[in-house]
């Protein structure tokens, strides 16, 4: 899935809403983020939604489209996948 396949748009309080669209299945997903976490993945300022965009490209690679929960929790994410805090740091 590119970029093209989702849009972001920020919601403040750093939440993030993402639309999805496979060919099949559009899905509309929230993502919550939390200074604590940020911090943790090295995320300078203003780089939040290259997360979440990261984010959705290693979600992607793991479940379908139609499989996204309605709110992801990157906190969630990271307890989840062992790989996952590697994968984003290392495509930023």
């Amino acid at each position: 899935m590119s970029s093209e396949d989702y849009d972001i748009e920020p919601q403040g309080d750093l939440q993030y809403v993402v639309h999805l669209d496979d060919g099949e299945e559009s899905v509309e997903a929230w993502f919550r983020l939390t200074p604590e976490v940020l911090a943790q993945l090295g995320v300078a300022e203003g780089g939040e939604a290259d997360l979440v965009a990261a984010t959705v490209d290693f979600l992607r690679r793991h479940q379908d489209v139609a499989d996204f929960p309605s709110m992801v929790e990157i906190e969630d994410v990271l307890a989840s996948y062992p790989d996952y805090e590697e994968t984003v740091t290392t495509r930023r």
